[in-house]
């Protein structure tokens, strides 16, 4: 076991910050909702939702996911405090370097798991159950997946896709089962791959302390099989859309657009350069406002044919 650092514990602010990621907003956190914000945007085209409605839903969903993805940072760095001081990378986060006690983290924890558990409730009881389950069983177990597996990346696809069904279930009422499946599916991928690429990072980091990922498990051939996932991902996209009889700006902008970005991520990444493995993670959360633009412009396009 590694030692902590002999750092004295600060009272600075910008530690706790740094404790959840915030210093680095909105990176992360924009990951986990923009599941939310389709859920929301493709439920609202087929419940014909008002579009002040909506705005009301997504200000609250990018709170929310804001707080959980808060939440996610400080267990994973309690978890793993005694890895994160093997890693180049990580070895300065305020648990590994000591700049943050125990204590302090764990007050932190719950007041910011009381914060996202009771902006749930306004979700309705139904999708409250649900991102209780998610909490519990996805969330919680998730930093322990890197000891036992080496595809921690799926498991935490899980996890940043459960808004997706959690914000269906709080407009529809009840799970769509020939969209959301194959919508989830696809996020699942998508997740793989950009948490894949955010691993590579640390690749030989984490071989030396034996933590395992899916960058480590692929290896050389990282590129053809992140192209696959991405395959997937886009496929879901336009079945889905399919099935929730979504209209041509969907296919154009989410469908379309999709392919053509993480083609031009897939040719143009090294990974082996951590610096543009970081570039090409942040510009997955950028890639969302894609994804997510061609469903609100067709929730748009159908608002305003309703209202004619």
């Amino acid at each position: 076991m590694t030692r902590p650092p002999s750092h004295a514990v600060s009272d600075d602010w910008s530690t706790y910050l740094k404790l959840m990621r915030l210093h680095k907003f909105p990176a992360g956190s924009i990951l986990v909702f923009w599941p939310c914000a389709w859920g929301v945007t493709m439920s609202a085209s087929i419940t014909h939702m008002k579009p002040s409605q909506v705005a009301t839903q997504l200000v609250l969903y990018f709170i929310g996911s804001t707080i959980r993805h808060n939440a996610a940072c400080i267990w994973n760095d309690i978890c793993d405090r005694e890895f994160d001081r093997e890693v180049e990378r990580c070895k300065t986060r305020p648990l590994a370097a000591g700049t943050v006690s125990m204590t302090g983290a764990v007050t932190l924890l719950i007041s910011q798991l009381a914060l996202g558990i009771g902006l749930l409730l306004y979700a309705g009881p139904a999708a409250t159950r649900m991102g209780l389950i998610g909490l519990v069983f996805l969330d919680m177990p998730y930093p322990l997946m890197k000891r036992w597996t080496s595809w921690p990346q799926a498991f935490l696809g899980l996890a940043m896709t459960w808004g997706l069904p959690v914000s269906w279930v709080s407009i529809v009422g009840q799970i769509d089962w020939d969209v959301i499946p194959i919508l989830f599916l696809g996020s699942v991928s998508w997740s793989i791959y950009y948490d894949t690429i955010y691993a590579c990072q640390d690749r030989r980091d984490d071989i030396k302390a034996g933590v395992k990922s899916t960058a480590v498990l692929f290896g050389d051939y990282v590129r053809p099989i992140l192209s696959c996932f991405a395959m997937l991902f886009v496929a879901s996209l336009a079945f889905a859309g399919l099935q929730n009889s979504q209209g041509p700006l969907y296919f154009m902008i989410t469908v379309f657009g999709t392919a053509v970005h993480l083609a031009w991520q897939l040719v143009t990444i090294d990974f082996d350069v951590g610096s543009q493995c970081w570039k090409m993670f942040n510009a997955n959360g950028d890639l969302g406002y894609i994804i997510w633009g061609g469903m609100l412009a067709d929730y748009l396009h159908r608002s305003a044919a309703v209202m004619q």
